[in-house]
């Protein structure tokens, strides 16, 4: 960065950077909205060395301290970023970088493994909800089967969620009338649903039918892809921070970078912020309404119970890439804890697995973890709507929240 660099250049350089590593691993850009003639710069240039990627990031955010137009959060949203980037790039570049070291620099948190006492407690709580005899597994998977939406209804399903949702939504955080979501259906991917955020205030959201969508999934998937969740940030932020306060770091999303950490955080709180914990008799009328038999109360408590066994995916992760366990090892942990089956256990392992999404199932732990404690400690002044509006608009990171 040359001498005496303002904020708007040092802010073009980021985007910059980012841009050139989805030419390392196309898709590292979950989304850029920003102005075409940067992807036109980077389009023209040599294929970026990642090395060399890991040097820019660095030397940008060695110089941050200098830009003296840049305000202090934003710039503790930047620095946050570049230090990803740049362990990013030493890993492209084939620097072995531990993974609990990874997940620190990509996502501003560190993680350690779980409690299997807390498992245990778990497994009791699903025991009591679930009732009846016989192994717990064969019950929940059991349980799981009975709550599978049928393919033919699926979309209808999402799309009643997602009207409900959006009309409940826009009277707590208003949207541009012009904002919209597609969805569609497919299949043959690692993950369950994903929002493609495009621009000017539209969506396409993707469920993966592969996975069999389950009655007490579904309100939570459509909250987090949709309303308020991803789509809702999105829009938020590009309304608010980008149209209106000029913060144009905001029109680049980041895979493995702390922006992803509170982003999931956020939309795996989505159904919380919008409907409560007790969402199950709001789900059961609206399954009602498609002539659809669904279980709200007896759903709401299996998914509480569930939750607390969400760090097995993370000790998966730390069992597989930190310890070098055997994949077979991995598959039965997670059949154990998370009471699923091995063709089931084997499709998490996918996501696990991924070059690119390897560290990312931390997003959804600790991101969850994080933001609801952070939630949860609000001042008695202040409600749920107005500090997940918070989320929702402004550029904080895991260590901000911390801090607070």
């Amino acid at each position: 960065m040359a001498k005496g660099m303002d904020s708007h250049g040092a802010i073009r350089e980021y985007l910059l950077i980012g841009l050139r590593f989805d030419r390392v691993e196309e898709g590292y850009v979950d989304s850029f909205t920003g102005d075409p003639a940067l992807r036109a710069v980077v389009g023209a240039e040599p294929a970026p060395d990642p090395a060399d990627l890991a040097r820019q990031a660095q030397r940008l955010l060695d110089e941050l301290p200098g830009v003296e137009d840049l305000e202090p959060q934003r710039a503790d949203y930047l620095a946050a970023h570049l230090r990803a980037l740049a362990c990013a790039g030493r890993k492209f570049a084939g620097e072995d970088v531990g993974f609990v070291q990874e997940v620190h620099d990509y996502f501003d948190v560190d993680i350690v493994k779980g409690n299997p006492d807390a498992y245990r407690e778990a497994h009791r709580k699903l025991d009591e909800a679930l009732g009846g005899t016989g192994p717990l597994a064969e019950r929940m998977q059991a349980y799981r089967s009975g709550e599978e939406i049928p393919p033919e209804r699926l979309e209808e399903c999402i799309h009643a969620f997602s009207s409900a949702l959006r009309d409940r939504v826009r009277a707590d955080f208003p949207l541009p009338d012009t904002e919209t979501i597609d969805y569609e259906i497919v299949t043959d991917k690692p993950w369950s649903g994903f929002n493609y955020y495009e621009g000017d205030y539209r969506s396409t959201v993707a469920v993966n039918a592969d996975l069999k969508q389950q009655m007490s999934g579904l309100p939570r998937l459509v909250a987090h892809e949709s309303y308020p969740g991803h789509h809702t940030e999105h829009c938020r932020k590009e309304a608010g921070l980008v149209a209106r306060e000029g913060q144009t770091e905001q029109t680049i999303f980041l895979v493995n970078t702390p922006q992803c950490l509170m982003a999931e955080g956020l939309a795996d709180l989505a159904l919380y912020a919008a409907i409560g914990p007790e969402w199950g008799a709001w789900a059961t009328e609206i399954y009602a309404d498609l002539g659809l038999r669904f279980d709200g109360e007896r759903a709401v408590a299996i998914s509480q119970a569930s939750a607390e066994l969400a760090d097995v995916r993370q000790d998966a992760a730390l069992m597989l890439h930190d310890e070098r366990r055997d994949v077979d090892e991995v598959v039965a942990f997670l059949q154990r804890w998370q009471l699923t089956s091995d063709a089931r256990a084997r499709q998490s392992l996918r996501f696990l697995s991924s070059p690119l999404w390897r560290a990312y199932t931390s997003t959804y732990v600790e991101g969850y973890r994080l933001l609801r404690a952070w939630l949860d400690a609000r001042p008695a002044e202040v409600s749920l709507t107005e500090r997940f509006g918070r989320l929702l608009d402004e550029p904080l990171v895991p260590s901000a929240l911390r801090a607070a």
